[in-house]
């Protein structure tokens, strides 16, 4: 960061206090005033309250970019194998995102966590990134269990929560991942290319409005939403983004048919 950067952000933030603290002063002023008006003063309060928000939303915007800067790209260590054992497609772990990131949010101030909310249409993951401004963002994804492999139940649930994690990290810290140079001579080396996290899914959330049928069709045809190839991906996306509005339609007129 330049010398003029740094010291743009040190005026900055004594100035927006300076500012802060005038409006506590004029709501004291009208608070011990004898005929103090109290619709005044909670228009005052509200006006406070919508500045301290602003701040905390200039303060986390300013620490994101920095930290940005400083954002590691990290080494996708995991792989999808197929029936025959070949790998598929590489991405980073979870405990591997998390320990690279940790030390440079906690550097400028931010922490993530993740919530479960209870979803109907599937594994609900939230992620929640924390400023210690005050301010925060908030972004989420809804899976279906991976039940791909052996997996029992637990491990299943434990996957998507996984996947879940790593998708809205990925997205609230604009998280860059690579796969694992090992000089041509690896698994690495055999890899198709697959869809991004965010492209699957997208696959992932079209698959659960499409009939059970179609979801057997896909799932013999390409396994699960990761192992996708990325050179068919606008292909698949027409064809579940078709099957879907189907599929709905038919539902929405067996609901109709139902309330008659």
């Amino acid at each position: 960061m330049s010398n003029l950067a740094v010291t743009d952000k040190v005026e900055h933030l004594p100035t927006l206090q300076t500012e802060s603290a005038t409006i506590m002063s004029i709501i004291q002023q009208v608070a011990m005033s004898p005929g103090a008006d109290i619709d005044k003063m909670e228009r005052l309060m509200a006006m406070h309250e919508r500045f301290q928000a602003q701040q905390a939303k200039q303060q986390y915007d300013d620490a994101l970019a920095q930290l940005q800067e400083e954002m590691p790209v990290i080494g996708e260590r995991g792989g999808i194998k197929d029936k025959s054992g070949r790998i598929q497609s590489t991405y980073a772990l979870w405990e591997d995102v998390n320990e690279m990131i940790k030390p440079v949010m906690a550097k400028y101030g931010f922490a993530i966590t993740f919530r479960t909310p209870r979803n109907e249409r599937g594994i609900e993951v939230e992620g929640v990134l924390s400023h210690r401004a005050g301010h925060r963002e908030v972004t989420s994804i809804v899976l279906p269990v991976d039940a791909s492999g052996s997996k029992n139940g637990v491990q299943a649930v434990a996957s998507s929560v996984s996947y879940g994690k790593r998708y809205t990290a990925g997205l609230l810290l604009n998280i860059t991942t690579t796969g694992e140079d090992d000089d041509g001579n690896g698994p690495a080396a055999q890899v198709t290319p697959r869809v991004t996290s965010a492209q699957a899914a997208q696959i992932a959330m079209l698959l659960e409005k499409c009939s059970d049928k179609a979801k057997s069709a896909f799932a013999g045809i390409h396994g699960t939403p990761t192992a996708v190839e990325k050179s068919v991906f606008d292909q698949v996306l027409a064809m579940l983004t078709k099957s879907a509005a189907q599929n709905t339609k038919i539902t929405e007129g067996k609901d109709d048919a139902n309330h008659q």
